[in-house]
């Protein structure tokens, strides 16, 4: 038993040590590939052109210099909040860091844990072919609780020779279901994060693009540290295309670089679609036009002629245009120096405008909205609202959402509305009771 306990404590510390796992190469993608040391920085600067102020927060995180807390990096979908991780990552060549991606099914998610720290759950158990329980019979919420366990052994060990924590990063914890099972896997991963930052032990990052993670976490932090990951500036986003566009023999007038960040704005994801693009304007007409056509999709209002099953899908597309039209207003409301920024919305006022308090989260979570760190709502993207910009200047769209609402009205009154029908006794006559027909009022 000593030399399994001892093998095990070996395998963990190799996972910790400097160099990649075969899921840390993969998302490190060409650079961990074995790529020739001298195309390296031809990679880097072709991956990584965009200069982020947030980086050397990162890099102080991951090296280990800021300690004694753990974090969780909010933004939305495409900041390049996974990017920040693994150029940081990069820099320190993965020493004393395991990094694993967070999944809705708790079997799925155990096994990543398991590969990223090497732990073994002894799926092989040589007892369960002759039917005898062994430590694979559990939960996977008691398996996870187990590698943590030996995690933290191996850890304290660690700790005296390293001289700084290890890292655990989980990214995605949004991908959790909001249920029973992922709240308790949870609270398991937030109290060994809050144990082992007190104790300079292990360092834990999760990553998050939705907001309700911060909800479920925030009542029981006390050494956790909150990123707001943001789009990138327009001054950083048009000097970064320029001298990307140059490499390629390309000098881009600045009205086209304004017109890229106006349809764009300062999105990773999107940025690296059109910097890569031979036609730049084109790649970011085609974005929106996406942009639109999911929102369209996923949230359109039918008007009066709706049928009557259709109530509560409508109601949910219904808010979504409202919560739209109130973004577009409060853009025309904002000071000519923040016209660069999104216009936001506080969580509480955007329920308020909706009359719903329950459908703002499911907004964020098909990426309509975000909700940051700080309880602001505000389109998913600039493209995001561009389409509201357009939708609702659209002609009839005033109208087509006020028929719309009447309907919803009215469903909502018939369902409400009972009819109560009153028919007069039968007569009685010599004390014999007449024979009476009843018919049903269709």
């Amino acid at each position: 038993m000593c030399r399994m306990a001892f093998a095990t404590n070996r395998k963990i510390e190799n996972a910790f040590s400097r160099g990649y796992s075969s899921q840390e190469r993969v998302a490190l993608g060409q650079i961990a590939l074995g790529s020739h040391p001298d195309t390296v920085q031809e990679i880097i600067d072709r991956e990584y052109w965009v200069p982020r102020a947030e980086q050397p927060i990162i890099d102080d995180i991951l090296s280990g210099k800021t300690r004694g807390r753990y974090y969780l990096v909010m933004g939305e979908r495409g900041t390049g909040k996974r990017s920040l991780l693994l150029e940081g990552m990069r820099k320190v060549h993965g020493d004393g860091i395991a990094m694993l991606e967070a999944h809705n099914d708790l079997e799925v998610f155990r096994v990543r844990l398991g590969k990223a720290i090497d732990f073994e759950y002894h799926e092989d158990y040589i007892g369960s072919l002759f039917s005898i329980r062994g430590p694979r019979d559990s939960t996977p919420l008691l398996d996870v609780e187990r590698a943590l366990n030996q995690m933290e052994k191996v850890a304290l060990k660690m700790r005296k020779a390293r001289g700084k924590p290890l890292l655990l990063i989980i990214n995605n914890i949004h991908l959790f279901k909001d249920d029973t099972g992922s709240q308790a896997l949870l609270e398991i991963l937030q109290q060994r994060a809050e144990i082992w930052a007190g104790n300079d032990l292990v360092t834990v990052v999760f990553t998050s693009d939705e907001h309700w993670t911060l909800e479920k976490l925030i009542p029981h932090a006390t050494n956790m540290h909150v990123f707001n990951i943001k789009d990138i500036p327009k001054d950083t986003v048009t000097t970064a295309l320029k001298k990307y566009r140059a490499r390629m023999g390309e000098d881009v007038p600045q009205s086209i670089l304004d017109e890229v960040f106006a349809k764009v704005g300062g999105r990773l994801i999107f940025l690296n679609q059109v910097a890569k693009s031979r036609d730049m304007l084109e790649t970011c007409r085609h974005i929106n036009r996406k942009e639109k056509s999911w929102f369209l999709n996923q949230c359109w209002i039918l008007g009066a002629d709706m049928d009557d099953d259709v109530e509560e899908q409508q109601k949910f597309c219904a808010a979504a245009v409202i919560l739209g039209r109130a973004l577009v207003r409060r853009e025309k409301t904002n000071s000519l120096d923040n016209q660069s920024k999104l216009p936001e919305i506080p969580l509480h006022e955007a329920r308020q405008i909706i009359t719903r308090a329950d459908f703002v989260q499911a907004f964020d979570h098909i990426n309509v909205i975000h909700i940051d760190a700080n309880g602001m709502v505000r389109a998913d993207s600039v493209a995001m609202q561009n389409a509201f910009r357009e939708i609702c200047a659209e002609e009839g769209f005033e109208e087509h959402l006020a028929a719309t609402l009447d309907r919803l009205d009215e469903l909502e009154s018939l369902s409400r509305t009972r009819d109560v029908w009153f028919r007069e006794p039968p007569g009685r006559s010599g004390g014999e009771v007449p024979e009476q027909t009843y018919t049903a009022k269709l």
